[in-house]
């Protein structure tokens, strides 16, 4: 039986990260870029439990981790996951999403 991520503890998380890297670098030398972003996306959620969503304000602006063009804003926080727009510029985004709390960067204002 497989265990959710949070239900594991911190070390755990950190073990489950390690293997995803190792598999991600066994996709990447294999070429097989989907299952690349499939085990990256995995250790992005399981890096999130190791963090405190305390730290992640709604209504404050984030960068997002390898993405330069945009920035999002939270509008509310749901366990590791931030719900909110992506901007580009001055132009902020129609549809709300979520992204775990690991993708995001520092404050932008």
């Amino acid at each position: 039986m497989q265990l959710r991520y949070s239900d594991l503890t911190v070390e755990q998380l950190k073990e489950e990260m390690k293997q995803l890297k190792i598999q991600q670098q066994k996709a990447e030398q294999m070429g097989n870029f989907s299952e690349y972003q499939i085990l990256e996306r995995k250790r992005q959620l399981a890096k999130a439990y190791t963090i405190n969503p305390d730290e992640f304000k709604p209504g404050a602006t984030y960068e997002i981790k390898g993405d330069r063009t945009h920035v999002f804003t939270i509008d509310y926080l749901n366990g590791v996951f931030a719900w909110g727009y992506r901007s580009q510029g001055s132009e902020k985004g129609q549809e709300l999403e979520a992204l775990p709390i690991s993708v995001l960067g520092r404050t932008t204002m």
